[in-house]
């Protein structure tokens, strides 16, 4: 199955644009122009377009659809619309929104239009160009700061469910179908270790290098919240210090910061403290959680139920994945090389 927007939805899109934000925005727009793709994901269709109105304006927006197929469904559209309202009201730096089409009634497929935000996406570029020098020397203090206001979000209104991790990776390993003695054993270790619940907050459930918009002055918004959910604030703080978010740099943060910056920023503005025995065991967790996603990617490109070269690429890290998950078990090596990240201070 091929799932990948062609010329004709393009035209179709430029067509059906400006009287739906005519109609929902109460500026005529005459033209959409510079109407293009962008890659970077898998889970969602991103089109970048300038909106013209009869007076000349030009806005800058972005177009997100869902297609029919998903590795992890994620929450409803309309779901992601009030959750961006509310993390807006919070503090959070994040695109405004526009216009949500969360049946698409209008555009064919569920979507969401926000304002665009200039910026840069991919980590290997915010993590190695000269022009990034000075944000990287914040980001760290501003994902921390970010992740926090984003936790002081209240649940209270918003259609989110809890997710426990080591049921959704056991679910995962039993689809398989193929062996993973490192990834059984993770999930064997989790049941044996789990720290008591903390307070349940709204997780952005993918907050990490990668899913921010940074400028040369750093972080300039928090996308991608389609896997957003209620659970414990730590799955969040954990997830972006792991290994498979550094791309290779020796920062452990990102690859751009300490775990210092990050948890101080972080613990000044959500108003609570990282505990390091339940911050280790949420990256076992998240380290596992990356792993199950991997080799889900295997079998779907194996299956041809989606041709992506991504998530042939990404099926194949599997390794490193298992590689990492047994780097952070105590139980596997009595010198652990990875045992400062037991503690994030």
């Amino acid at each position: 199955m091929r799932e990948v927007p062609s010329r004709a939805d393009a035209q179709r899109l430029a067509e059906l644009l400006p009287p739906l934000l005519t109609r929902r925005t109460g500026r005529r727009v005459t033209a959409i122009t510079e109407l293009r793709t962008l890659s970077g994901g898998v889970s969602r269709h991103t089109w970048s377009f300038d909106a013209v109105d009869e007076d000349g304006t030009v806005r800058g927006l972005i177009l997100q659809q869902r297609p029919g197929f998903a590795l992890e469904p994620g929450i409803e559209t309309s779901t992601e619309a009030a959750l961006l309202t509310a993390a807006r009201e919070a503090g959070v730096p994040v695109p405004e929104l526009v216009v949500a089409d969360p049946e698409g009634d209008d555009l064919g497929l569920p979507s969401l239009i926000t304002e665009r935000i200039e910026g840069e996406t991919i980590p290997q570029r915010i993590l190695r160009d000269e022009r990034y020098d000075a944000a990287r020397a914040v980001l760290a203090s501003q994902y921390g700061e970010a992740l926090g206001r984003l936790h002081r979000i209240p649940v209270e209104g918003l259609a989110l469910t809890r997710q426990d991790p080591v049921e959704y990776t056991r679910e995962v390993l039993d689809t398989l179908g193929d062996p993973h003695p490192a990834l059984e054993l993770g999930v064997r270790w989790l049941e044996h270790h789990r720290p008591p619940s903390g307070t349940t907050v709204v997780c952005h459930g993918d907050f990490r290098n990668g899913n921010g918009i940074v400028g040369p002055d750093g972080l300039r918004a928090v996308i991608d919240w389609e896997l957003a959910h209620l659970g414990d604030p730590l799955e969040d703080v954990a997830w972006s210090c792991l290994r498979a978010w550094r791309f290779g740099h020796p920062m452990p943060v990102g690859g751009f910061g300490t775990y210092g910056e990050f948890v101080a920023a972080y613990e000044r503005a959500a108003g609570r403290r990282v505990d390091p025995e339940a911050f280790h065991w949420w990256q076992v967790a998240g380290t596992l959680r990356w792993a199950a996603l991997c080799a889900m990617q295997t079998v779907t490109s194996r299956s041809g139920t989606r041709e992506s070269i991504e998530f042939t690429a990404v099926g194949r890290r599997i390794c490193e994945a298992e590689f990492d998950l047994l780097l952070l078990l105590p139980t596997i090596w009595s010198q652990n090389p990875e045992a400062q990240m037991r503690s994030p201070s």
